[in-house]
């Protein structure tokens, strides 16, 4: 692996932080209320990174995140990734992850099926639970069966995939939305 570096950037939830190497991002460190707690977290994963300014790739990246993060529509799926080393398995998981757009879901299993393997929605989850760019690999639009929204293995756990969902206004459940199938009426003179 290339030399590592990284830097930290704020966001609508707090301050993320993105490590890359001369390939492409190799992790995301979600956004944490304390910024020391966010370089501490991304120095455990990336021991031996310096911290420096990015690379306009990277910051362009990083521009994305936070727009996201501010509930702005963001194409992620641009953002080049090194992700070397991964098994294989979990790179395929996490192709598929990368073509589910903001404010739409997949569950594990569909993701499972998708992959060929439609008994290993298990194995779906710990390959997203082991997720080295959050965000960029958006494991939180992947639920449980049913609409459930699952585990989540970052801090915040399932809160933070809750919230993540409902900035990009996915919907998070099977359950009818209010108002969801009922039946509008039109009165005389055009009213409903």
């Amino acid at each position: 692996m290339d030399a590592l570096a990284y830097t930290l950037f704020s966001t609508a939830l707090g301050v993320g932080g993105v490590a890359w190497s001369g390939r492409g991002i190799v992790g995301v460190e979600l956004p944490r209320s304390d910024e020391r707690q966010t370089r501490a977290r991304l120095l455990r994963r990336f021991a031996g990174a310096r911290q420096a300014p990015p690379p306009p790739a990277v910051q362009s990246a990083i521009a994305a995140i936070v727009a996201l993060l501010a509930g702005e529509a963001s194409d992620l799926t641009a953002i080049v990734l090194d992700l070397d080393g991964l098994p294989e398995f979990d790179l395929s998981v996490y192709r598929i992850a990368r073509t589910i757009p903001p404010g739409e879901t997949l569950t594990y299993g569909e993701i499972a099926t998708r992959l060929g393997r439609p008994h290993a929605a298990r194995e779906v989850g710990r390959a997203l639970g082991a997720n080295p760019c959050p965000i960029v690999v958006p494991c939180h639009r992947v639920l449980g069966a049913g609409g459930k929204v699952g585990g989540f293995s970052a801090p915040g756990g399932v809160a933070t995939k809750a919230r993540l969902l409902s900035i990009e206004g996915a919907r998070t459940s099977a359950a009818p939305m209010l108002f969801d199938d009922l039946p509008i009426t039109v009165r005389s003179g055009g009213s409903v």
